[in-house]
């Protein structure tokens, strides 16, 4: 919460309580009151899609879940990636290193403490810094290329799925003939 108020960017910061009793307490005293008018927290479910695809989006900080990553992908938004377990830190690294969509933090939440001023650092680079507008770009082709996959017209993963329902309907086809002769 200090880092992200201390970057002094605008944000929706989707978190929920790790006891739910309706109770802002896991926040740093009076942070929503000095955060109001530049951030929302949200303390429940939220509509991560569609926040994502609004154009006033400059980036999102994901547990780089695939879920999550295509979500970010097709919504052409930058990342900070934070994974926690399992092969969120493998998707973390592809996003970073071979992609250069996300920036990561040099220590692993899920192991250490990030300080403040390394999440403030992170929430700049990625919204204000040049760092951010090169991997937006990055993103965008990412997004464009996503888009002409799934194209009714000539994408590749329309053309595949339909040749998986061709071949389903030959073999029904088959199936049917065969009970009938």
């Amino acid at each position: 919460a200090w880092g992200l108020e201390s970057s002094q960017q605008r944000f929706v910061w989707v978190v929920h309580p790790p006891v739910d009793d309706g109770t802002p307490q896991y926040l740093p005293k009076e942070f929503t009151s000095r955060t109001h008018e530049r951030g929302l927290v949200v303390s429940s479910w939220a509509p991560q899609a569609e926040i994502l695809a609004h154009q006033a989006v400059g980036g999102f900080l994901t547990h780089c879940g695939w879920n999550s990553i295509l979500e970010s992908v097709v919504s052409g938004v930058p990342m900070i990636a934070w994974p926690l377990f399992a092969e969120q830190k493998m998707n973390a690294t592809l996003l970073n290193e071979e992609l250069g969509v996300a920036i990561r933090s040099r220590k692993l939440p899920s192991e250490e403490v990030v300080l403040r001023v390394e999440i403030e650092s992170l929430v700049r680079r990625i919204m204000v810094e040049e760092e951010g507008c090169e991997m937006r770009e990055k993103v965008k082709k990412l997004k464009d290329t996503a888009e002409m996959s799934l194209s009714c017209d000539s994408g590749s993963s329309y053309e595949s799925l339909s040749r998986v329902a061709k071949e389903c309907d030959r073999l029904l086809e088959r199936d049917i003939m065969a009970r009938g002769a």
